[in-house]
């Protein structure tokens, strides 16, 4: 077996994921991490397996060697190896089934990507049973409070969550200006072949400015001025890109008629600001999508937790054809946690009303919870209050 080593001396960058990331390549011969570009995918594979050989394929000579010969590629970067940005070569993967059913070792490759769509299901063919898959998300507020980053709400909300700007201080407006400029405009322009560059941006900006609200492909596209079908191909590609993710609602055999179309968040809410033209943690507090972008916050953080553990997504939300919602349902084996997010920090008795209402109809609810800003951390009538910077505790 290939040995790793994590270096004691990056203790202030350590991830969450990392007792994860040892597991898996300590039973699987390849590990492959997806996650947004930026997020530390390529930090992380670097800084735990540091004697592995690494090759970027980013890099125009080295892209052109693995398209063109795979057998020299492998002939001259030999495992135990990190593949960054894997999705660029996915013929690549073929080769490495060969080459790991050869050697039957366990941690030969480790394979980073950023894009989904086609990688997923080019992993489960060539791959299947020889990789396992994790995803990498920016910063938890767990990591961050690890590293004396102990923020308002509002400071993390603006600033999000991307490593680069609390390992190099990078400014807030030129990091995402960055961000949106290189990798939303350069990549998935040129994935969806956009012929109307402005048009896409308006599109992103309108995606911005429906943040946690249930999606309408007819509206975007009215508003955009393309059509639904194209509306929907944008967000599969966004959502392939890690810019948003899907918030699905939660089924169950209650006699309701419910909402059956997705919420909409994003994968970092300092792209959203800067999306939504907000410049400061201060106009944050001011701005109409507050409550919002707190919500992303607050469910992308228990996402992350989910992922940190090695766990797949298991979070949806609920709302019926009258408008009755429970922010956020997380499912936890056959158990679901209600979850009610309240961008507020004073306690208020009326934020427990509608999930003592679910609990009354959804027998599988258990440790229903208000998510807040207050500092408060109790138990009330049978409703747990918590904080939001713990909220990656509810999390089994």
């Amino acid at each position: 077996m290939y040995h790793f080593i994590y270096n004691f001396t990056m203790q202030n960058t350590k991830r969450e994921i990392e007792p994860e990331l040892k597991r898996c390549a300590e039973y699987f011969p390849v590990v492959t991490i997806l996650g947004p570009r930026q997020s530390g995918k390529t930090t992380l594979a670097k800084m735990f397996f540091p004697s592995y050989q690494y090759v970027n394929l980013e890099d125009p000579e080295i892209f052109a060697l693995a398209q063109n010969d795979i057998n020299e590629f492998f002939n001259l970067f030999k495992a135990p190896l990190i593949i960054d940005e894997i999705q660029r070569v996915p013929a690549l993967l073929n080769k490495i089934q060969v080459l790991v059913d050869e050697k039957k070792q366990n941690g030969q490759f480790i394979l980073t990507g950023s894009f989904q769509q086609g990688l997923k299901s080019a992993i489960s063919q060539s791959l299947a049973g020889r990789t396992a898959v994790i995803n990498l998300l920016p910063y938890s507020i767990s990591e961050l409070l690890r590293i004396g980053q102990n923020l308002s709400k509002d400071e993390y909300l603006y600033q999000g969550f991307m490593p680069r700007h609390y390992s190099e201080n990078q400014p807030v407006d030129l990091l995402y200006r960055s961000y949106f400029q290189t990798y939303v405009e350069r990549d998935v322009q040129s994935l969806l072949n956009v012929k109307h560059k402005n048009l896409f941006e308006k599109f992103l900006r309108l995606v911005a400015g429906r943040i946690g609200q249930v999606v309408n492909y007819e509206s975007l596209a009215n508003d955009t001025g393309v059509s639904s079908t194209t509306i929907s191909e944008w967000i599969s590609i966004l959502e392939s890109s890690f810019i948003i993710f899907r918030l699905e609602p939660y089924f169950e055999n209650f006699t309701k008629r419910l909402v059956k179309s997705p919420k909409i968040y994003f994968y970092d809410t300092g792209l959203a600001c800067y999306l939504l033209g907000i410049k400061n943690a201060e106009q944050v507090s001011r701005d109409p999508l507050m409550g919002n972008l707190f919500e992303n916050m607050t469910v992308l953080e228990i996402l992350k937790s989910q992922y940190n553990k090695g766990e797949e997504k298991s979070l949806y939300y609920f709302r019926d054809s009258k408008g009755f919602e429970i922010d956020l349902i997380i499912q936890n084996g056959r158990s679901i946690v209600p979850v009610e997010i309240k961008a507020a920090s004073t306690f208020n008795a009326e934020f427990t009303k509608n999930l003592k209402k679910f609990a009354r109809f959804a027998k599988k609810a258990v440790n229903p919870t208000v998510i807040y800003s207050g500092n408060l951390e109790c138990e009330s009538d049978g409703v747990k209050y918590l904080n939001f910077k713990n909220c990656g505790s509810l999390v089994e």
